[in-house]
């Protein structure tokens, strides 16, 4: 068995702005600092063996202000949890791309798809039977979600800022369950 604890990154500037990011470092907002401590708080009880982290920067600075509220974990940098690379796309608002055809240089869904089956294949062979915290981004770990369960990045529901998703796997990267892990200080 596997346990994989999906995060996203806290909110960042250019998420409360419309931008489209994908592998530029990205600024964490305010929230997203706050969001990253909360998460924090909410994992300083689980053992992890390791942190998985995209090396972006925006993922860098949400999981050392979640190492701040945890004991010390290895950390490894990984460019396969990078976002969508958008390509020309970059920086752009997502409101004028909406529903238009992608530019050639826009990463496909099906090397998402490829990059997410690589990555899990690199979890099981390094740290299989152990429990992982990654860090990554929204539209990415919907697509790790989306391609354990066999079905189309649509099917997933987006993960907000500061998410967590629990994933239990066996060893044939089959998924026994799915959890969120909830903010019970948000609800007070």
């Amino acid at each position: 068995m596997f346990l994989l604890y999906l995060a996203r990154h806290g909110e960042t500037i250019e998420n409360s702005t419309g931008i489209l990011q994908g592998h530029l470092p990205g600024n964490l907002s305010q929230q997203g600092i706050e969001q990253a401590h909360t998460l924090g708080r909410m994992l300083s009880t689980t053992e992890f063996s390791q942190i998985i982290c995209s090396d972006l920067q925006r993922t860098k600075d949400t999981a050392a202000l979640i190492l701040q509220h945890h004991s010390q974990i290895p950390i490894e940098y990984c460019p396969l949890l990078r976002e969508r690379d958008w390509g020309s796309l970059t920086g752009k608002e997502i409101a004028t791309v909406r529903g238009m055809e992608f530019p050639t240089d826009v990463e496909s869904v099906e090397q998402m798809f490829k990059r997410a089956a690589a990555f899990i294949d690199y979890l099981f062979e390094k740290y299989n039977n152990q429990t992982v915290l990654s860090v990554g981004h929204g539209l990415f770990n919907r697509v790790i979600l989306a391609y354990l369960n066999g079905v189309s990045i649509q099917d997933i529901p987006p993960m907000k800022n500061a998410e967590v998703r629990i994933i239990e796997l066996t060893s044939a990267h089959q998924i026994i369950s799915v959890n969120t892990l909830q903010d019970t200080e948000a609800d007070n």
